[in-house]
């Protein structure tokens, strides 16, 4: 689908493209694509490449056109898998300024609703770069947000009991902040390469490159720390889980010495052969008092090693 925008009080949507609106293509049909190839002349592999969810941010350039990549958060309607990134092409040449997004993300049409709010226009082709950027790290920390709050409530449930389905819940949790780590360094890194483009240079906005800087690094140190504290909880709950496996089995190897020894009484009397007790009216009762006393006597041990 293709919407087309232009500067007036924030960004307004127009029915047709002119020069120097904005271009934004969200899950692009047949026909969009056929209109960036023909009518505006885009290279193929520009649009192309950011076809693969896979694509990592760079900038790059070509005919005069200039390709940014830039990773977005993604919510994903997926248990398995909650939260993940997507890239997105900002493409331009003079003129002519368009995103393409092959997947479905909130960060543009949230940029154009905060833009109408706050009035802010898009002053040049590298300032929408810069601000979609800018607007991309405010929802990574709107997705960490959410991911802590998911970390805490199965840190809940794993206190009442531990479950595969919980330590599962965290283990996809982690998974998307690794996504989201990688994400944030590529975009970190897609920055410092267009700042160091000679011919941006005297275009950039060093104050909106500072802010775009600091969101990028919040929400870098935010994911590191959401990180760091769920692989120490992974790695504590393994802990549990072996230990809890441990005393398991010292229960029950211990009830196991403690069974043995009446059923080794029991076969040693048990035999068809002369034992003193075989022509004993009470030989029955002696063999089984004995029994229960060693066995009363072996649990008393055990409960004094606290294996029980």
């Amino acid at each position: 689908m293709i919407t087309y925008y232009k500067n007036g009080h924030g960004l307004e949507e127009i029915p047709q493209w002119e020069s120097g609106c904005w271009i934004h293509i969200s899950k692009p049909s047949d026909a969009d694509l056929h209109f960036l190839a023909n009518e505006l002349k885009v290279p193929e592999d520009f649009y192309t490449d950011v076809a693969d969810i896979d694509e990592r941010p760079r900038i790059d350039e070509e005919d005069g056109w200039r390709l940014c990549v830039l990773r977005l958060p993604v919510k994903i309607e997926d248990d398995s898998l909650p939260f993940s990134t997507v890239p997105m092409g900002i493409i331009f040449k003079k003129d002519i300024l368009l995103t393409i997004c092959f997947f479905d993300n909130e960060v543009v049409s949230d940029f154009v609703f905060y833009s109408r709010r706050k009035n802010v226009l898009i002053e040049s082709n590298l300032d929408l770069v810069m601000k979609l950027n800018l607007s991309s790290s405010v929802w990574f920390l709107k997705y960490l947000k959410r991911i802590n709050l998911q970390i805490k409530l199965a840190e809940k449930e794993l206190e009442k009991s531990i479950k595969n389905e919980d330590l599962q819940t965290l283990l996809q949790l982690e998974k998307c902040l690794v996504f989201f780590t990688t994400s944030l360094k590529g975009n970190d890194i897609l920055l410092h390469r267009i700042r160091n483009v000679k011919s941006l240079q005297n275009k950039l906005d060093l104050e909106l490159l500072e802010d775009v800087q600091i969101e990028l690094r919040q929400a870098l140190e935010t994911t590191n720390i959401y990180s760091d504290i769920l692989s120490g909880m992974m790695d504590a709950y393994a802990s549990v889980i072996s230990n809890n496996l441990n005393i398991i089995m010292k229960q029950l190897t211990s009830i196991s010495i403690i069974l043995m020894i009446p059923t080794l009484i029991a076969s040693l009397y048990g035999m068809n052969v002369p034992n003193a007790l075989e022509e004993y009216k009470y030989g029955f009762w002696i063999i089984l008092f004995f029994s229960f006393l060693l066995s009363a006597v072996s649990v008393l041990l055990f409960k004094r090693k606290k294996w029980f």
